[in-house]
């Protein structure tokens, strides 16, 4: 089983930046993808970026492409979500993922990837 910490999280006027960070503890390794979903108030939770483990394929959500990067520490696992340019409509409760290799049910689909563990998650609000 993997344990998923999220910090990072805070309050910031658009425009401005934050970095994200998930701190996984467990055999992450045997998953197929690790990421960032967020869930904004009323709304569905929805994929953010996810890294494709081993490979090193990061894929994105439309709406964050060319401000947000996603990446991994090699030696500790740890992942970031780099966020530049926020924007009001990022603000959102943002969480760490993980997805096994295989589909399972409740797990929800980003790309290729089917998320079924999640962290406790992290506050980001922009204002305008």
């Amino acid at each position: 089983q993997v344990h998923l910490v999220e910090s990072g999280g805070g309050s910031v006027e658009a425009g401005g930046s934050l970095t994200l960070a998930c701190e996984p503890s467990g055999d992450i390794y045997s998953n197929k993808c690790i990421g960032w979903s967020r869930q904004a108030p009323g709304k569905e939770r929805e994929g953010v970026a996810h890294i494709y483990i081993g490979a090193g394929i990061t894929y994105y959500a439309d709406s964050v492409k060319d401000r947000f990067t996603i990446s991994q520490d090699s030696a500790n696992g740890t992942l970031y979500l780099q966020m530049n340019n926020l924007k009001p409509e990022d603000t959102a409760i943002y969480y760490c993922a993980v997805a096994p290799p295989r589909a399972g049910a409740g797990g929800e689909w980003f790309g290729a990837c089917n998320f079924q563990h999640w962290g406790q998650g992290t506050q980001v609000t922009v204002s305008s």
